[in-house]
Protein backbone atom coordinates (compact mmCIF):
# COMPACT_ATOMS: atom_id res chain seq x y z
CA UNK A 1 0.00 0.00 0.00
CA UNK A 2 1.64 3.57 -0.80
CA UNK A 3 2.39 5.50 1.72
CA UNK A 4 1.01 8.66 1.18
CA UNK A 5 0.36 11.25 4.09
CA UNK A 6 -2.23 14.34 3.68
CA UNK A 7 -4.89 16.46 6.41
CA UNK A 8 -3.23 18.77 9.28
CA UNK A 9 -1.58 17.74 11.89
CA UNK A 10 -3.58 16.15 14.93
CA UNK A 11 -2.07 18.68 17.28
CA UNK A 12 0.63 21.87 17.30
CA UNK A 13 4.28 21.01 17.46
CA UNK A 14 5.80 23.72 19.70
CA UNK A 15 9.04 23.08 17.91
CA UNK A 16 8.36 23.81 14.75
CA UNK A 17 9.44 27.73 14.70
CA UNK A 18 12.59 26.54 15.79
CA UNK A 19 13.16 23.93 13.37
CA UNK A 20 11.90 26.62 10.86
CA UNK A 21 14.66 28.97 12.43
CA UNK A 22 17.49 26.23 12.29
CA UNK A 23 16.71 25.69 8.72
CA UNK A 24 17.10 28.80 7.99
CA UNK A 25 20.37 29.67 10.00
CA UNK A 26 22.27 26.46 8.91
CA UNK A 27 21.84 26.18 5.12
CA UNK A 28 25.06 25.82 3.61
CA UNK A 29 24.64 28.89 1.74
CA UNK A 30 24.50 30.79 5.00
CA UNK A 31 27.28 28.39 6.62
CA UNK A 32 29.92 29.40 3.84
CA UNK A 33 28.57 33.05 3.96
CA UNK A 34 29.69 33.34 7.40
CA UNK A 35 32.82 31.44 6.55
CA UNK A 36 33.95 33.75 3.88
CA UNK A 37 33.05 36.69 5.39
CA UNK A 38 35.72 35.10 8.56
CA UNK A 39 38.35 34.61 5.82
CA UNK A 40 37.82 38.31 4.50
CA UNK A 41 38.29 39.59 8.57
CA UNK A 42 41.22 37.50 9.02
CA UNK A 43 42.95 39.22 5.62
CA UNK A 44 41.71 42.58 6.72
CA UNK A 45 44.14 41.42 10.56
CA UNK A 46 47.04 40.57 8.39
CA UNK A 47 48.36 44.24 7.83
CA UNK A 48 48.05 44.59 11.41
CA UNK A 49 50.37 41.41 12.08
CA UNK A 50 53.20 42.38 9.50
CA UNK A 51 56.51 42.54 10.87
CA UNK A 52 58.21 45.34 11.34
CA UNK A 53 61.28 46.19 8.98
CA UNK A 54 64.13 43.80 9.25
CA UNK A 55 67.44 45.27 10.37
CA UNK A 56 71.60 44.08 9.89
CA UNK A 57 71.79 41.06 11.62
CA UNK A 58 68.65 39.66 11.97
CA UNK A 59 66.61 36.53 10.97
CA UNK A 60 66.98 32.85 11.09
CA UNK A 61 71.26 32.34 12.12
CA UNK A 62 70.53 28.33 12.46
CA UNK A 63 72.74 27.41 9.69
CA UNK A 64 75.36 29.68 10.43
CA UNK A 65 75.81 28.19 13.97
CA UNK A 66 78.25 25.00 15.02
CA UNK A 67 76.93 22.32 17.03
CA UNK A 68 78.55 19.52 19.41
CA UNK A 69 76.98 16.39 21.56
CA UNK A 70 78.43 15.97 24.71
CA UNK A 71 77.72 12.22 25.34
CA UNK A 72 77.40 12.46 29.34
CA UNK A 73 75.53 15.71 29.09
CA UNK A 74 77.61 17.17 32.97
CA UNK A 75 80.25 19.26 30.64
CA UNK A 76 80.24 22.77 32.01
CA UNK A 77 80.36 25.70 29.82
CA UNK A 78 84.14 26.20 30.77
CA UNK A 79 85.47 22.90 29.73
CA UNK A 80 83.03 23.10 26.19
CA UNK A 81 84.31 26.81 25.34
CA UNK A 82 87.72 25.10 25.69
CA UNK A 83 86.95 22.14 23.18
CA UNK A 84 88.91 21.95 19.86
CA UNK A 85 87.39 24.05 16.63
CA UNK A 86 87.94 20.55 15.08
CA UNK A 87 85.23 19.35 17.42
CA UNK A 88 82.31 21.56 16.37
CA UNK A 89 80.34 20.38 13.38
CA UNK A 90 78.31 22.74 10.66
CA UNK A 91 74.72 23.36 11.51
CA UNK A 92 74.69 22.78 7.70
CA UNK A 93 71.29 21.94 7.48
CA UNK A 94 68.05 21.85 9.64
CA UNK A 95 68.47 18.75 12.18
CA UNK A 96 66.76 16.82 14.57
CA UNK A 97 68.97 15.41 17.27
CA UNK A 98 67.42 12.16 19.92
CA UNK A 99 70.09 13.25 22.71
CA UNK A 100 68.59 11.04 25.44
CA UNK A 101 70.63 11.78 28.45
CA UNK A 102 73.37 13.60 26.55
CA UNK A 103 73.33 17.31 25.62
CA UNK A 104 73.23 19.67 22.35
CA UNK A 105 75.59 22.69 22.85
CA UNK A 106 75.32 25.25 19.97
CA UNK A 107 78.22 27.63 19.21
CA UNK A 108 77.24 31.38 18.10
CA UNK A 109 78.76 34.34 16.43
CA UNK A 110 76.06 36.93 16.18
CA UNK A 111 78.52 39.01 14.33
CA UNK A 112 78.13 42.86 14.32
CA UNK A 113 74.61 44.14 16.12
CA UNK A 114 73.68 47.53 16.30
CA UNK A 115 74.41 48.95 19.50
CA UNK A 116 71.87 51.15 19.89
CA UNK A 117 68.97 48.29 19.83
CA UNK A 118 68.50 45.80 22.52
CA UNK A 119 68.61 41.82 20.90
CA UNK A 120 67.31 38.84 21.94
CA UNK A 121 67.77 35.16 21.17
CA UNK A 122 64.81 32.92 20.11
CA UNK A 123 64.40 29.30 20.36
CA UNK A 124 61.24 29.29 17.95
CA UNK A 125 59.04 26.34 17.48
CA UNK A 126 60.50 24.98 20.79
CA UNK A 127 57.62 25.54 23.22
CA UNK A 128 58.66 22.19 24.55
CA UNK A 129 61.96 21.97 25.36
CA UNK A 130 63.31 20.56 28.84
CA UNK A 131 65.99 22.83 29.39
CA UNK A 132 67.56 25.78 27.26
CA UNK A 133 70.44 28.05 28.79
CA UNK A 134 72.32 30.62 27.16
CA UNK A 135 75.87 31.73 28.67
CA UNK A 136 77.57 34.83 27.60
CA UNK A 137 81.33 35.97 29.11
CA UNK A 138 81.22 39.31 30.12
CA UNK A 139 84.80 41.37 29.95
CA UNK A 140 86.03 40.16 33.37
CA UNK A 141 85.69 36.38 31.96
CA UNK A 142 82.54 35.61 34.52
CA UNK A 143 79.63 33.75 32.63
CA UNK A 144 76.16 34.89 32.71
CA UNK A 145 73.25 32.42 32.65
CA UNK A 146 69.79 32.33 31.14
CA UNK A 147 68.06 29.83 31.63
CA UNK A 148 64.22 28.80 30.11
CA UNK A 149 62.47 25.06 29.18
CA UNK A 150 60.12 22.98 30.48
CA UNK A 151 61.59 22.16 33.82
CA UNK A 152 61.45 25.30 35.10
CA UNK A 153 58.20 26.87 36.08
CA UNK A 154 57.73 30.08 33.44
CA UNK A 155 57.36 32.21 35.66
CA UNK A 156 61.19 31.67 36.85
CA UNK A 157 62.43 32.30 33.53
CA UNK A 158 65.04 34.82 32.23
CA UNK A 159 62.68 36.19 29.70
CA UNK A 160 58.86 34.58 30.35
CA UNK A 161 57.59 34.36 26.81
CA UNK A 162 55.78 30.81 24.83
CA UNK A 163 58.88 29.48 23.67
CA UNK A 164 63.09 30.27 25.68
CA UNK A 165 64.29 33.56 24.93
CA UNK A 166 67.27 35.14 25.99
CA UNK A 167 68.64 38.71 25.57
CA UNK A 168 72.21 39.05 23.59
CA UNK A 169 74.30 41.96 24.39
CA UNK A 170 75.12 43.66 20.71
CA UNK A 171 78.58 44.75 22.50
CA UNK A 172 79.79 41.53 23.11
CA UNK A 173 82.32 40.12 20.82
CA UNK A 174 82.64 36.76 22.75
CA UNK A 175 80.41 33.66 20.84
CA UNK A 176 76.75 32.81 22.37
CA UNK A 177 77.09 29.09 23.81
CA UNK A 178 73.68 27.44 24.12
CA UNK A 179 72.98 24.05 25.91
CA UNK A 180 69.92 22.39 25.15
CA UNK A 181 68.49 18.90 26.59
CA UNK A 182 65.33 17.33 25.70
CA UNK A 183 64.25 13.70 26.85
CA UNK A 184 62.49 10.96 25.41
CA UNK A 185 61.39 13.53 22.22
CA UNK A 186 63.86 14.91 20.12
CA UNK A 187 65.05 18.45 19.84
CA UNK A 188 65.55 20.63 16.59
CA UNK A 189 66.58 23.95 17.57
CA UNK A 190 65.33 26.76 15.02
CA UNK A 191 67.30 29.90 16.03
CA UNK A 192 66.57 33.49 15.10
CA UNK A 193 68.32 37.10 16.17
CA UNK A 194 65.56 39.15 16.82
CA UNK A 195 65.22 43.06 17.70
CA UNK A 196 62.65 43.87 20.37
CA UNK A 197 60.82 45.64 17.70
CA UNK A 198 60.59 42.88 15.83
CA UNK A 199 59.72 40.11 18.84
CA UNK A 200 57.23 42.15 20.02
CA UNK A 201 55.82 42.08 16.65
CA UNK A 202 55.81 38.03 16.60
CA UNK A 203 54.48 38.02 20.07
CA UNK A 204 51.33 39.73 19.27
CA UNK A 205 51.04 37.76 15.72
CA UNK A 206 50.76 34.99 17.19
CA UNK A 207 48.95 35.88 20.67
CA UNK A 208 46.29 37.30 18.03
CA UNK A 209 45.88 34.34 15.91
CA UNK A 210 45.91 31.65 19.00
CA UNK A 211 44.19 33.94 21.13
CA UNK A 212 41.44 33.64 18.10
CA UNK A 213 41.68 30.57 17.53
CA UNK A 214 41.42 29.73 21.68
CA UNK A 215 38.29 32.10 21.73
CA UNK A 216 36.32 30.11 18.35
CA UNK A 217 37.37 27.06 19.69
CA UNK A 218 35.52 27.76 22.85
CA UNK A 219 32.74 29.51 20.80
CA UNK A 220 31.87 25.83 19.37
CA UNK A 221 32.20 24.34 22.60
CA UNK A 222 30.06 26.43 24.13
CA UNK A 223 27.30 25.80 20.93
CA UNK A 224 28.17 21.90 21.06
CA UNK A 225 27.36 21.68 24.82
CA UNK A 226 23.92 23.50 23.72
CA UNK A 227 23.50 21.13 21.36
CA UNK A 228 23.70 18.26 23.59
CA UNK A 229 21.61 19.47 25.95
CA UNK A 230 19.21 20.11 23.14
CA UNK A 231 19.23 16.77 21.52
CA UNK A 232 19.91 15.16 23.97
CA UNK A 233 22.34 12.76 21.81
CA UNK A 234 25.58 11.14 23.25
CA UNK A 235 27.85 12.15 20.19
CA UNK A 236 27.83 15.97 21.15
CA UNK A 237 28.89 15.00 24.35
CA UNK A 238 32.30 13.07 23.10
CA UNK A 239 32.67 15.84 20.62
CA UNK A 240 32.46 18.81 23.43
CA UNK A 241 35.11 16.39 24.92
CA UNK A 242 37.27 15.86 21.73
CA UNK A 243 36.93 20.19 21.35
CA UNK A 244 38.08 20.76 25.12
CA UNK A 245 41.32 18.00 24.32
CA UNK A 246 42.11 19.76 21.36
CA UNK A 247 41.95 23.21 22.66
CA UNK A 248 43.69 21.82 25.43
CA UNK A 249 46.47 20.20 23.40
CA UNK A 250 47.04 23.76 21.04
CA UNK A 251 47.56 25.95 24.22
CA UNK A 252 50.26 23.81 25.48
CA UNK A 253 51.68 22.58 22.22
CA UNK A 254 52.15 25.85 21.32
CA UNK A 255 53.24 27.63 24.41
CA UNK A 256 50.76 29.71 25.17
CA UNK A 257 48.95 27.61 28.26
CA UNK A 258 52.59 27.68 30.38
CA UNK A 259 52.54 30.94 29.91
CA UNK A 260 49.38 32.22 30.96
CA UNK A 261 47.51 29.29 32.66
CA UNK A 262 49.97 27.63 34.63
CA UNK A 263 53.07 29.61 34.66
CA UNK A 264 54.35 28.23 38.04
CA UNK A 265 53.30 24.57 37.46
CA UNK A 266 56.70 22.94 35.27
CA UNK A 267 56.31 18.98 35.48
CA UNK A 268 52.55 19.93 34.46
CA UNK A 269 54.19 22.26 31.50
CA UNK A 270 56.48 19.65 30.33
CA UNK A 271 53.83 16.40 30.67
CA UNK A 272 50.30 18.67 29.00
CA UNK A 273 51.37 18.34 25.66
CA UNK A 274 51.25 14.41 25.83
CA UNK A 275 48.40 14.05 28.67
CA UNK A 276 46.43 16.35 25.67
CA UNK A 277 47.44 14.49 22.75
CA UNK A 278 46.33 11.17 24.49
CA UNK A 279 42.66 12.65 25.81
CA UNK A 280 42.26 13.88 22.42
CA UNK A 281 42.69 10.78 20.47
CA UNK A 282 40.99 8.80 23.16
CA UNK A 283 37.56 11.03 23.14
CA UNK A 284 38.28 11.32 19.28
CA UNK A 285 37.76 7.54 18.66
CA UNK A 286 34.82 7.78 21.70
CA UNK A 287 33.38 10.77 19.08
CA UNK A 288 33.58 8.40 16.11
CA UNK A 289 32.36 5.74 17.85
CA UNK A 290 28.99 7.68 18.81
CA UNK A 291 28.40 9.61 15.87
CA UNK A 292 29.16 6.40 13.18
CA UNK A 293 26.76 4.15 15.46
CA UNK A 294 29.56 1.28 15.49
CA UNK A 295 27.65 -0.59 17.74
CA UNK A 296 24.50 -0.83 15.54
CA UNK A 297 26.73 -2.60 12.95
CA UNK A 298 28.58 -4.93 15.64
CA UNK A 299 29.30 -5.58 19.17
CA UNK A 300 32.74 -6.86 18.75
CA UNK A 301 34.04 -4.09 17.21
CA UNK A 302 32.33 -2.06 19.15
CA UNK A 303 33.96 -3.42 22.23
CA UNK A 304 37.45 -2.87 20.78
CA UNK A 305 37.02 0.64 20.15
CA UNK A 306 35.77 1.19 23.31
CA UNK A 307 38.95 -0.51 24.95
CA UNK A 308 41.14 1.39 22.27
CA UNK A 309 39.55 5.04 23.66
CA UNK A 310 40.10 3.92 27.39
CA UNK A 311 43.91 3.17 26.77
CA UNK A 312 44.44 6.37 25.67
CA UNK A 313 42.99 7.94 28.62
CA UNK A 314 44.81 5.35 30.95
CA UNK A 315 48.04 5.45 28.83
CA UNK A 316 48.64 9.45 29.92
CA UNK A 317 49.17 8.26 33.27
CA UNK A 318 51.75 5.20 32.67
CA UNK A 319 53.38 7.70 29.90
CA UNK A 320 54.38 10.27 32.89
CA UNK A 321 55.43 7.31 35.21
CA UNK A 322 57.89 6.04 32.56
CA UNK A 323 59.23 9.07 30.12
CA UNK A 324 61.08 6.94 28.55
CA UNK A 325 61.94 6.16 24.77
CA UNK A 326 59.97 3.29 24.71
CA UNK A 327 57.04 5.13 26.01
CA UNK A 328 56.98 7.63 23.69
CA UNK A 329 57.05 5.79 20.62
CA UNK A 330 54.10 3.79 22.28
CA UNK A 331 52.24 7.44 22.29
CA UNK A 332 53.59 7.83 18.97
CA UNK A 333 52.12 4.73 17.55
CA UNK A 334 49.00 5.31 19.34
CA UNK A 335 48.45 8.10 17.38
CA UNK A 336 49.23 7.37 14.24
CA UNK A 337 46.92 3.49 14.60
CA UNK A 338 43.94 5.95 16.09
CA UNK A 339 44.17 8.21 13.00
CA UNK A 340 44.07 5.21 11.03
CA UNK A 341 41.08 3.49 13.45
CA UNK A 342 39.39 6.74 12.80
CA UNK A 343 39.31 6.36 9.19
CA UNK A 344 38.19 2.76 8.99
CA UNK A 345 35.81 3.40 11.11
CA UNK A 346 33.90 6.00 9.27
CA UNK A 347 34.36 4.63 5.56
CA UNK A 348 33.10 1.12 7.12
CA UNK A 349 29.77 2.09 8.71
CA UNK A 350 29.51 4.67 5.51
CA UNK A 351 29.23 1.55 3.83
CA UNK A 352 26.73 -0.15 5.62
CA UNK A 353 24.62 2.45 5.61
CA UNK A 354 25.17 5.57 7.63
CA UNK A 355 25.27 8.39 5.82
CA UNK A 356 26.80 10.60 8.00
CA UNK A 357 29.81 8.51 9.08
CA UNK A 358 30.89 9.66 4.81
CA UNK A 359 30.65 13.31 5.66
CA UNK A 360 32.29 13.02 9.45
CA UNK A 361 35.65 10.93 7.00
CA UNK A 362 35.55 14.52 5.19
CA UNK A 363 35.07 16.28 8.33
CA UNK A 364 38.12 14.90 9.85
CA UNK A 365 40.21 15.40 6.71
CA UNK A 366 41.95 18.81 7.64
CA UNK A 367 43.50 17.70 10.30
CA UNK A 368 44.47 13.98 9.08
CA UNK A 369 46.55 16.32 6.46
CA UNK A 370 48.66 17.82 9.00
CA UNK A 371 48.88 15.39 11.19
CA UNK A 372 52.23 14.37 9.64
CA UNK A 373 53.82 16.93 10.36
CA UNK A 374 53.84 17.11 14.03
CA UNK A 375 54.28 13.36 13.94
CA UNK A 376 57.26 13.23 11.81
CA UNK A 377 59.18 15.67 13.92
CA UNK A 378 58.08 13.86 16.74
CA UNK A 379 59.68 10.95 15.51
CA UNK A 380 62.80 12.72 14.44
CA UNK A 381 62.44 12.52 10.72
CA UNK A 382 61.35 16.51 10.40
CA UNK A 383 63.09 19.45 11.97
CA UNK A 384 60.92 21.76 14.32
CA UNK A 385 59.46 24.66 11.57
CA UNK A 386 56.09 26.85 11.20
CA UNK A 387 54.36 23.55 9.85
CA UNK A 388 55.24 21.44 12.69
CA UNK A 389 54.35 23.78 14.96
CA UNK A 390 50.45 25.06 13.33
CA UNK A 391 49.31 22.17 10.31
CA UNK A 392 47.48 20.59 13.06
CA UNK A 393 46.06 24.00 14.34
CA UNK A 394 45.06 25.34 11.00
CA UNK A 395 43.49 21.89 10.53
CA UNK A 396 41.55 21.96 13.51
CA UNK A 397 40.20 25.43 12.95
CA UNK A 398 38.58 23.85 10.15
CA UNK A 399 37.51 20.29 11.11
CA UNK A 400 35.66 21.92 14.20
CA UNK A 401 33.13 23.93 12.90
CA UNK A 402 32.59 21.48 10.40
CA UNK A 403 31.89 18.28 12.85
CA UNK A 404 29.45 20.79 14.76
CA UNK A 405 27.33 21.47 11.31
CA UNK A 406 28.08 17.94 10.40
CA UNK A 407 26.59 16.85 13.83
CA UNK A 408 23.40 19.34 14.05
CA UNK A 409 22.23 18.10 10.84
CA UNK A 410 22.61 14.59 11.82
CA UNK A 411 20.88 15.25 14.94
CA UNK A 412 18.29 17.73 13.28
CA UNK A 413 17.23 14.51 10.90
CA UNK A 414 17.55 11.92 13.24
CA UNK A 415 14.98 13.84 15.86
CA UNK A 416 12.41 14.62 13.02
CA UNK A 417 12.69 10.99 12.65
CA UNK A 418 12.06 10.28 15.89
CA UNK A 419 9.21 12.70 15.72
CA UNK A 420 7.37 11.03 12.72
CA UNK A 421 7.56 7.68 14.68
CA UNK A 422 6.04 9.43 17.36
CA UNK A 423 3.24 10.53 15.45
CA UNK A 424 2.61 7.33 13.48
CA UNK A 425 1.74 6.16 17.01
CA UNK A 426 -1.29 8.40 17.21
CA UNK A 427 -1.83 9.01 13.54
CA UNK A 428 -2.62 6.79 10.48
CA UNK A 429 -0.20 5.74 8.69
CA UNK A 430 -1.84 6.35 4.97
CA UNK A 431 -3.62 9.44 5.66
CA UNK A 432 -1.57 11.51 8.74
CA UNK A 433 -5.36 11.84 10.04
CA UNK A 434 -5.68 11.03 14.20
CA UNK A 435 -6.41 7.01 15.40
CA UNK A 436 -9.31 5.81 16.76
CA UNK A 437 -8.84 5.53 20.46
CA UNK A 438 -7.86 9.66 20.53
CA UNK A 439 -11.15 9.97 18.61
CA UNK A 440 -12.60 7.92 21.42
CA UNK A 441 -10.77 10.13 24.24
CA UNK A 442 -11.63 13.24 22.48
CA UNK A 443 -15.02 12.44 21.95
CA UNK A 444 -15.74 11.10 25.32
CA UNK A 445 -14.32 15.05 26.62
CA UNK A 446 -16.75 16.25 24.49
CA UNK A 447 -19.53 14.66 25.74
CA UNK A 448 -18.54 15.33 29.12
CA UNK A 449 -18.24 19.21 28.31
CA UNK A 450 -21.79 19.19 26.50
CA UNK A 451 -23.27 17.31 29.13
CA UNK A 452 -22.10 19.85 31.84
CA UNK A 453 -23.12 23.11 29.76
CA UNK A 454 -26.11 22.51 28.17
CA UNK A 455 -25.16 22.35 24.47
CA UNK A 456 -24.46 19.96 22.12
CA UNK A 457 -21.50 18.72 20.09
CA UNK A 458 -21.59 17.48 16.16
CA UNK A 459 -20.61 14.07 15.38
CA UNK A 460 -20.28 13.34 12.14
CA UNK A 461 -19.70 9.52 10.03
CA UNK A 462 -18.55 9.75 6.05
CA UNK A 463 -17.81 6.83 3.99
CA UNK A 464 -16.22 7.14 0.18
CA UNK A 465 -18.94 4.91 -1.23
CA UNK A 466 -17.51 4.68 -4.51
CA UNK A 467 -13.74 3.70 -3.07
CA UNK A 468 -14.61 -0.24 -4.95
CA UNK A 469 -14.86 1.46 -8.21
CA UNK A 470 -11.78 3.51 -7.96
CA UNK A 471 -9.75 0.52 -6.70
CA UNK A 472 -11.77 -1.81 -9.79
CA UNK A 473 -11.16 0.48 -12.46
CA UNK A 474 -7.78 2.00 -11.56
CA UNK A 475 -6.18 0.16 -8.67
CA UNK A 476 -4.97 -0.29 -5.60
CA UNK A 477 -2.70 2.81 -5.72
CA UNK A 478 -5.02 4.94 -7.01
CA UNK A 479 -7.63 3.58 -4.08
CA UNK A 480 -5.09 4.94 -1.23
CA UNK A 481 -4.96 8.35 -3.15
CA UNK A 482 -8.25 8.52 -3.16
CA UNK A 483 -8.15 7.93 0.57
CA UNK A 484 -5.23 10.32 1.21
CA UNK A 485 -7.60 12.92 -0.72
CA UNK A 486 -10.48 12.27 0.77
CA UNK A 487 -8.67 12.55 4.28
CA UNK A 488 -7.08 16.09 3.04
CA UNK A 489 -10.31 17.37 1.62
CA UNK A 490 -12.41 16.39 5.12
CA UNK A 491 -9.57 18.50 7.10
CA UNK A 492 -10.20 21.82 5.30
CA UNK A 493 -14.04 21.86 5.62
CA UNK A 494 -13.31 21.97 9.97
CA UNK A 495 -11.88 23.82 12.30
CA UNK A 496 -8.48 23.22 13.81
CA UNK A 497 -9.98 22.29 17.23
CA UNK A 498 -12.24 19.58 15.17
CA UNK A 499 -11.35 16.20 15.07
CA UNK A 500 -11.12 14.18 11.68
CA UNK A 501 -10.36 10.31 11.97
CA UNK A 502 -10.16 7.16 9.76
CA UNK A 503 -12.16 4.57 11.76
CA UNK A 504 -11.94 2.37 9.25
CA UNK A 505 -11.26 1.21 5.66
CA UNK A 506 -12.73 3.64 3.64
CA UNK A 507 -15.04 5.31 6.65
CA UNK A 508 -13.80 8.48 8.74
CA UNK A 509 -15.51 10.36 11.52
CA UNK A 510 -15.79 13.70 12.18
CA UNK A 511 -15.79 15.54 15.70
CA UNK A 512 -16.91 18.67 15.54
CA UNK A 513 -16.71 20.20 19.07
CA UNK A 514 -19.48 22.54 20.41
CA UNK A 515 -21.67 24.17 20.83
CA UNK A 516 -23.52 22.92 17.63
CA UNK A 517 -26.83 23.84 16.10
CA UNK A 518 -28.68 20.82 13.83
CA UNK A 519 -29.22 23.47 10.90
CA UNK A 520 -24.92 24.09 11.02
CA UNK A 521 -24.08 20.63 10.97
CA UNK A 522 -27.00 20.09 8.07
CA UNK A 523 -25.10 22.42 6.16
CA UNK A 524 -21.62 21.10 7.11
CA UNK A 525 -22.74 17.55 5.33
CA UNK A 526 -23.81 19.59 2.44
CA UNK A 527 -20.88 21.15 2.10
CA UNK A 528 -18.51 17.69 2.38
CA UNK A 529 -20.41 16.06 -0.23
CA UNK A 530 -19.97 18.99 -2.46
CA UNK A 531 -16.01 18.83 -1.66
CA UNK A 532 -16.10 15.07 -2.93
CA UNK A 533 -17.14 16.10 -6.56
CA UNK A 534 -14.70 18.37 -6.73
CA UNK A 535 -11.87 17.24 -9.60
CA UNK A 536 -9.23 14.47 -7.92
CA UNK A 537 -5.83 14.63 -9.75
CA UNK A 538 -4.65 11.98 -11.92
CA UNK A 539 -8.13 10.09 -11.23
CA UNK A 540 -11.25 10.48 -14.46
CA UNK A 541 -13.37 13.03 -14.66
CA UNK A 542 -16.14 10.49 -14.23
CA UNK A 543 -14.52 9.43 -10.78
CA UNK A 544 -15.00 11.66 -8.03
CA UNK A 545 -15.34 11.41 -4.51
CA UNK A 546 -19.04 10.56 -3.85
CA UNK A 547 -19.08 10.87 -0.23
CA UNK A 548 -22.06 9.55 2.24
CA UNK A 549 -22.72 10.48 5.84
CA UNK A 550 -24.71 10.59 8.66
CA UNK A 551 -24.80 13.24 11.53
CA UNK A 552 -25.90 13.46 14.96
CA UNK A 553 -25.70 15.94 17.96
CA UNK A 554 -25.19 14.41 21.50
CA UNK A 555 -25.79 13.88 23.83
CA UNK A 556 -29.31 12.89 24.11
CA UNK A 557 -31.58 14.50 26.90
CA UNK A 558 -33.06 11.08 26.94
CA UNK A 559 -30.64 9.23 27.38
CA UNK A 560 -28.95 8.57 31.21
CA UNK A 561 -25.61 10.11 32.11
CA UNK A 562 -24.11 6.83 31.90
CA UNK A 563 -25.47 6.31 28.23
CA UNK A 564 -24.88 10.42 27.58
CA UNK A 565 -21.19 9.61 27.64
CA UNK A 566 -20.86 6.36 26.34
CA UNK A 567 -18.67 7.70 23.02
CA UNK A 568 -19.13 3.65 21.82
CA UNK A 569 -22.39 3.46 21.57
CA UNK A 570 -22.58 6.74 19.85
CA UNK A 571 -20.55 5.61 17.00
CA UNK A 572 -21.90 1.97 16.72
CA UNK A 573 -25.57 4.05 16.36
CA UNK A 574 -24.30 6.11 14.26
CA UNK A 575 -22.38 2.90 12.30
CA UNK A 576 -25.86 1.25 11.96
CA UNK A 577 -27.44 4.31 10.07
CA UNK A 578 -24.65 4.15 8.01
CA UNK A 579 -25.19 1.19 7.07
CA UNK A 580 -28.69 1.47 6.53
CA UNK A 581 -28.30 4.29 3.75
CA UNK A 582 -25.92 2.36 2.19
CA UNK A 583 -29.15 0.16 0.97
CA UNK A 584 -30.60 3.47 -0.53
CA UNK A 585 -27.86 4.42 -3.44
CA UNK A 586 -30.19 7.61 -3.89
CA UNK A 587 -29.83 9.11 -0.29
CA UNK A 588 -26.16 10.31 0.49
CA UNK A 589 -26.85 12.50 3.66
CA UNK A 590 -28.90 11.60 6.82
CA UNK A 591 -29.15 13.72 9.93
CA UNK A 592 -30.45 11.77 13.37
CA UNK A 593 -33.10 14.47 14.74
CA UNK A 594 -32.36 15.36 18.47
CA UNK A 595 -35.31 16.74 20.40
CA UNK A 596 -34.32 20.10 22.29
CA UNK A 597 -31.82 18.95 25.13
CA UNK A 598 -33.35 19.61 28.64
CA UNK A 599 -31.08 21.17 31.10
Amino acid sequence: MTQLTAGRPSRYDPAMPFRAFARHRCSPHAVWRQVLLGLLALAALLPLAARADAVPGEGDITLSTRFWIDPSGSATVDQVAAEAPGVWEAMDRYRSFELGSSALWVRIEPGELDPQRRWFLLLSAAAFTNDARLYTRGPDGSWTEQRAGDHLPVAQWSHPDQTPVFAVDPQLNEPLWLRLTNAPTPTSPRLQLLTEENLQSKRYTTFLFIGGYLGFGLLVLFLGWVHARLYGDRAFVAYCFYVASMLGFQASFTGIAGLFFWPEWAAWNDLAPSFFMLWLTGSGIWFVREACAVSRHSVGVDRFVVAWSLFGMVYSLVYAALLSPLAFNLLNLYGLLSVLLSIALCLWTWRRGETYAGWLFLGFLPVHLGYPFPALRSAGVLPDSWATQYAVLIGSAIEIPLLLYILHRRAKDFSENRARLRAMESTDPLTGLTITPVLRLRLRDALKRARRSGHRCGVMLVELSNHGDIVAREGREAGDRALVVAASRLSSVVRDVDTVCRISDTRFAMLIEGPQKPELLKLLGQHVVAKGLEKVPNLPVDLPLRFRLVSSTPPEDKDSLEDALDDERLLARLNRALDRLSDDPRKVVLHLSQPPLQI
